[in-house]
Formats: C-alpha cells, sequence, structure tokens
C-alpha cells in the first residue's frame, strides 16, 4: 500500500477516545429527553408506584413511550394481556431497529451484541445508522452513546418521582416539545437518502390516519408499516435514482 493511500486512511481511535465521543454524541439527546423521564417519575408516583418501583420499571424497561403507555394503563382495570399488546404495539419499531442495525455489529461478541440491543433507542438507531454511513461502529462508541443516555434517563426519572410535584406542567412551560424538535433532526439527517421524501411523507401521512381512527399507541406501527410497504413496492433502481 502505497505512503499516500495511508495517509488518506482515518486513524484508528482508541476506546477511550471513541466512548468520550459517543458520550458526546448523547448530550443532545439527553437535553431533550430528561423532561420525559422526569414527567414519568411524577406520573409514575400519582399511579401509585413508589420512587423505588419507577426507578425500577425505568432501569429495566428502558422506553419512554412503552414506560408511559404502561403506567397510564396500571392506572386502569385493563386486562394484562391487553396492556403487554399495547406496549408490544409501541415498541414494535424496535425489531425493526434491531434488524436493520444488527449488521453493523455482528461481529461482535455476543454479551456486547445483547447489551447494544437493550440501550437500543430511537436516537441511539439513527446516530448509528448515520455514523455507519461513513465508517465502522466501534462497541466502545456505542456504548459510550448508550450508557450515558440510560445513567441520565434514570437520574431524571428518579427526580421526577422525589420531586415532580414541585415542578410547573411542562406542557406551559414548552418542555415537552424539545424531543419532538430533535427527532426532527434526526429525520432531516437521513434526507440524502433513496427515497427519502416520499418514505417520510407516507409513514407521517398514515400514521396520523391511524391515530385519528385507530387510535394510540397502534399509530406509531401502522406508520412504520406504511413506509415499509411502499420501500417493498418501489423498484430498489428507482430507490437508488
Amino acid at each position: 500500500m502505497s505512503a499516500e493511500i495511508i495517509t488518506q486512511l482515518p486513524a484508528r481511535r482508541s476506546s477511550l477516545s471513541e466512548f468520550l465521543d459517543g458520550a458526546r454524541r448523547a448530550i443532545p439527546v439527553v437535553v431533550a429527553s430528561s423532561p420525559f423521564a422526569v414527567l414519568f417519575g411524577a406520573l409514575a408516583i400519582d399511579n401509585g408506584l413508589t420512587p423505588f418501583d419507577a426507578l425500577f420499571m425505568s432501569m429495566t424497561v428502558f422506553g419512554g413511550a412503552s414506560q408511559m403507555v404502561g403506567i397510564e394503563l396500571f392506572g386502569h382495570k385493563i386486562a394484562p394481556w391487553l396492556i403487554v399488546l399495547s406496549i408490544f404495539a409501541v415498541n414494535f419499531r424496535h425489531v425493526l431497529y434491531s434488524a436493520a442495525i444488527g449488521r453493523h455489529f455482528a461481529h461482535w461478541p455476543l454479551w456486547q451484541q445483547a447489551l447494544a440491543y437493550f440501550l437500543l433507542t430511537d436516537p441511539q438507531f439513527a446516530e448509528a445508522e448515520s455514523r455507519a454511513q461513513r465508517e465502522r461502529v466501534p462497541f466502545a462508541w456505542y456504548f459510550g452513546m448508550g450508557l450515558c443516555i440510560y445513567v441520565f434517563w434514570n437520574m431524571a426519572t428518579l427526580a421526577g418521582a422525589l420531586f415532580g410535584r414541585l415542578i410547573p406542567d411542562p406542557h406551559a412551560i414548552g418542555l415537552d416539545f424539545l424531543l419532538p424538535i430533535y427527532f426532527l433532526g434526526i429525520v432531516m439527517g437521513f434526507r440524502k437518502r433513496p427515497m427519502w421524501l416520499p418514505l417520510v411523507l407516507v409513514s407521517g401521512v398514515a400514521s396520523m390516519i391511524a391515530y385519528k381512527f385507530v387510535g394510540s399507541p397502534w399509530h406509531v406501527s401502522l406508520g412504520a408499516l406504511a413506509g415499509i410497504i411502499l420501500a417493498l413496492i418501489v423498484p430498489p433502481s428507482s430507490q437508488k435514482a
């Protein structure tokens, strides 16, 4: 290999450097998601859970939307199978995430893959996919981002459980708008991919229609399903155009 080619190759960074870079990637996610973690902690207390129960649920489930749905359903006399089905509907997109992202760390040891799937969230998936377009996805980088999000999510949950009643309504001060803005930024980051605009439009419209006529949380999975169907229908040659 010539010296010119070698100088053009990106230098392999140390595991610590990759870990810290991943942690820095998590900062916007922490800022955007913390109000929702605090809200979950407060709602958990309102629905009869103890601070320990709220923290334990947050540590083991680690899924903001599914935790919100679960805590609301726990407060009503609803059959357990329906609660499980509703949470599955919310988290079905993670099955798709896992299928898409698994190829990037299929070569990792099994314990690293298991930990990676546990830490998989919407922003984690988006950042990993974005990096995979440019270079490899090392475990240290992925773990640095995932661990940072996980720790601060649970810290915010505990804060909400202990002090949530002292916090004003997040809707009144606009804190609940931070996460949608962040997710919009994630979607825009994929705008150069083939069929991006048609897929976004079809998924968005289908999700809104499903929300109107089917209701939450099914609109999330139905919107994703609509986008998948479009991707399957459109020939690969058209997607590359």
